[in-house]
């Protein structure tokens, strides 16, 4: 049996990114023909990873950015350890609807660690797409945050340090690693107790 350690979630309006950001860390691919399609609900998908010589589950809920689908979404962020809020420097209502997924989020997980993703780096710096969003405010809005990263999931800039960044602090928060330690106690319980049920078989 697994669990995950630790729980991420990817927050912030359709079109941003997730699911390529995703991808990316996940798999290190990018698709650059046919669009993904809107998630519905969340889709999962899982990393192991190292933070100060340990390995560490980590599962990650890319969920919907679609309003229709906000009901369905909220239910994802029960127990998450971090949150990631994307949106697009050169789209100013992806920012402005950012500050709606935090005040979402911390009416449900109020001590969740928060990082802003700022996505598709790549067209910003090859001047296919324009700054809409004022690098200032980020930076203001940013200080109350756990970080602020600038990433491209088509070249890859930034997407490990961000999901890296994330497990290291995870890592470091006593609090968070007690959880960990505790539901490790209890799957070993729950294996050694599955395991002497099914004595007769094998489990190689």
């Amino acid at each position: 049996m697994s669990r995950c350690d630790f729980k991420i979630v990817l927050l912030g309006s359709e079109h941003v990114g997730k699911t390529s950001l995703v991808l990316r860390f996940v798999n290190c691919r990018f698709n650059s023909g046919t669009p993904y399609q809107n998630t519905i609900g969340a889709a999962f998908c899982a990393k192991r990873m190292q933070s100060n010589g340990k390995d560490f589950n980590v599962g990650i809920w890319d969920t919907a950015g679609s309003e229709r689908y906000e009901a369905m979404t909220r239910m994802y962020y029960r127990g998450a350890h971090a949150a990631i809020i994307c949106y697009e420097a050169s789209s100013q209502a992806s920012w402005t609807r950012l500050r709606h997924w935090l005040q979402e989020l911390r009416t449900v997980e109020e001590d969740c660690k928060v990082y802003l993703c700022c996505t598709k780096k790549d067209l910003l710096d090859s001047g296919a797409a324009q700054r809409e969003v004022d690098e200032e405010i980020v930076a203001t809005y940013s200080q109350g945050l756990r970080g602020h990263f600038l990433t491209s999931s088509k070249t890859g800039e930034n997407v490990d340090e961000l999901f890296q960044k994330i497990v290291d602090d995870c890592v470091a928060d006593m609090r968070v690693m007690k959880g960990v330690e505790e539901a490790r106690v209890q799957l070993q319980k729950e294996d050694a107790a599955y395991r002497a049920k099914h004595k007769d078989y094998c489990f190689c």
